[in-house]
């Protein structure tokens, strides 16, 4: 998604959970300056990695239940806070799409083996930005949910799940299947409100099945 088809979206939203994008812009500078040493990547390293099919990993509650019933096909792109549920079932990702939420350690080994990791950072995560950020040691893309620069880039998407859907659709994937993902039922986090993560999955709902979301696969 381009910014400039992102940018109403991102507008919305600010307006609906009373986002400062002022904040999210502070965040991003934080990000740009603990990375100088990271190996800092940009879209040259998805190019190769995205398949016709690509296979998105949420964190629902049913997620090893799918993984049971349904072998990942393609590129595997997971939610940053599914990593350990995606490791512990016997797959790696290739690409994790994190706003470092969720088992840090598990998305620090996945990136030691190589999988690329975009950080977003955004006005509430900037505490998180400065302390887990610099520890990646794989490849790393800088992303925001704000206006893109030189060395930060947007690709579209709100939650960690349908940010993944937003870059496979950018970079051309044809068939996107949805493991873990369950919209009503979120998996319940310690000092997380319920409301609001359940107004989050709508808005990520909306984002992925919006136009005719032909593309998308849901696996009963």
């Amino acid at each position: 998604m381009k910014y400039s088809e992102w940018e109403p979206i991102y507008r919305e939203l600010c307006a609906d959970f009373g986002y400062d994008p002022a904040e999210d812009s502070m965040s991003v500078r934080v990000l740009k300056a603990v990375t100088m040493n990271s190996d800092l990547c940009d879209e040259e390293a998805i190019l190769p990695l995205i398949k016709e099919t690509v296979t998105v990993i949420g964190d629902s509650p049913g997620l090893e239940e799918d993984l049971k019933s349904h072998v990942p096909e393609g590129t595997i792109l997971c939610s940053g806070s599914a990593v350990l549920r995606l490791l512990r079932a016997g797959y790696k990702p290739d690409i994790v799409v994190t706003d470092l939420d969720g088992n840090i350690n598990a998305q620090l080994e996945a990136s030691s083996e190589g999988a690329v990791t975009l950080i977003l950072a955004h006005g509430d995560n900037t505490d998180l930005v400065r302390t887990y950020a610099p520890l990646f040691t794989g490849p790393v893309i800088l992303t925001t949910q704000g206006p893109p620069e030189n060395t930060v880039f947007n690709y579209g998407g709100f939650t960690d799940g349908d940010r993944c859907v937003c870059l496979a659709r950018e970079f051309g994937a044809r068939r996107i299947v949805l493991l873990g993902f369950d919209f009503d039922h979120p998996n319940p986090k310690e000092g997380s409100d319920p409301a609001v993560k359940l107004h989050k999955l709508a808005w990520a709902r909306r984002i992925i099945y919006s136009g005719d979301a032909s593309d998308i696969i849901q696996p009963e």
